[in-house]
């Protein structure tokens, strides 16, 4: 089968997500197209012409395909509508995210407008897949309430087939070989790894009222503050860098994707302080490696783990929240409470049901 594989925004999970189809799925033919992950609201809005009118994408655009799969960020409607030959084949939209569970903050200008172009999108594709019933719920209670504030010629039921015929199916995970389960170090400071994007979204304030909340309670730990860096970054990062150097094992993102799991390998805990997350894939990663989870009450979390690896949610106040954090990380460390089983997020066990996707959608 031949499959045209759109990436609008490639963040490193998107690119780490598609090449996991590409490779484990190599029966297909694919064709792989993507922009970087810069100038998020134009790369939403943009894309379609981006992609389109670019002559280094045109040769790529005008091939026979059986299949199109586009990540949500990509204008599905502007390029059927630039592109012809693209107009009456499938397309599958892979839903990483939604821009309708967006935490709220002084960064949302154009937000409705992204949301209306996923919106459109939804509707003009064949099949919508997502990857957590999270992200799925929040999608479709979004757009529903936004189509309900519209003023004229627009029912909240055009989303009902969209909605009926919508899958769930998670990011898989590379098969972690266990030579990255590095034994842990048993020493007196536990050892934590905070792997989020540098955004505002993923928390950076509640970052650092946790680390005050260790310092405050005399904790011995270190911590690795990896994740993934764009051009703007939270002011926090660097009063972190200055005032915690002194417990940071690495800062930034590692040197490479070996590093990167040593890190994890190595680590105690993994924690998380996300606003917006609809997965948790880097947090997955970890747990895979034997960290034991500590994460927020919300968004995704309470869907993946039990109770015991979640502390209690406080949007409005992040110094509470850190100590409520901070409460159950000596909990999991007195109780010595092992790290949970993500096995059935292995790529092993998820690639096959893509490939039932894949064929559902075509219709074979």
């Amino acid at each position: 089968m031949r499959i045209l594989l759109i990436s609008a925004y490639e963040a490193s999970s998107h690119k780490a997500w598609a090449n996991t189809l590409m490779n484990g799925l190599n029966q297909h033919r694919w064709e792989y197209l993507s922009l970087p992950a810069r100038h998020f609201a134009w790369r939403i809005r943009g894309n379609a012409m981006s992609f389109a009118f670019d002559p280094k994408f045109k040769s790529a655009l005008e091939k026979p395909y059986d299949l199109v799969i586009a990540t949500s960020m990509t204008d599905c409607v502007g390029l059927k509508a630039f592109c012809p030959d693209l107009q009456n084949i499938p397309w599958l939209l892979y839903f990483h995210e939604n821009q309708f569970a967006y935490p709220a903050s002084d960064k949302q200008q154009g937000l409705i407008e992204m949301q209306m172009v996923t919106l459109y999108s939804a509707l003009a594709a064949d099949l919508c897949v997502f990857n957590s019933r999270f992200n799925q719920d929040s999608f479709f209670d979004g757009a529903r309430a936004l189509l309900k504030k519209l003023p004229d010629y627009v029912s909240p039921d055009w989303l009902i087939n969209t909605e009926a015929k919508s899958k769930i199916l998670p990011v898989p995970l590379d098969s972690m070989e266990q030579q990255n389960r590095i034994e842990k170090s048993g020493t007196d400071s536990v050892k934590l790894v905070w792997s989020a994007r540098w955004e505002f979204d993923k928390g950076p304030d509640r970052l650092l009222a946790i680390l005050e909340e260790l310092e405050a309670r005399s904790i011995a730990y270190e911590i690795a503050i990896l994740g993934e860096q764009f051009r703007s970054i939270p002011k926090e990062f660097e009063q972190i860098k200055t005032q915690y150097f002194h417990r940071i094992r690495q800062f930034g993102f590692a040197e490479n994707r070996e590093d990167y799991l040593a890190f994890l390998g190595s680590s105690d805990l993994v924690l998380s302080t996300a606003l917006h997350e609809f997965q948790g894939l880097a947090v997955l990663e970890a747990v895979a490696l034997g960290c034991v989870p500590v994460l927020p009450n919300r968004q995704v979390y309470p869907e993946l783990f039990g109770d015991e690896y979640l502390y209690q949610s406080d949007i409005s106040n992040p110094k509470q929240e850190a100590k409520y954090a901070v409460d159950l990380i000596q909990k999991l460390i007195e109780n010595k409470t092992p790290a949970p089983q993500v096995n059935q997020y292995q790529s092993d066990l998820l690639l096959s049901n893509y490939e039932v996707l894949i064929q559902r959608v075509v219709g074979h």
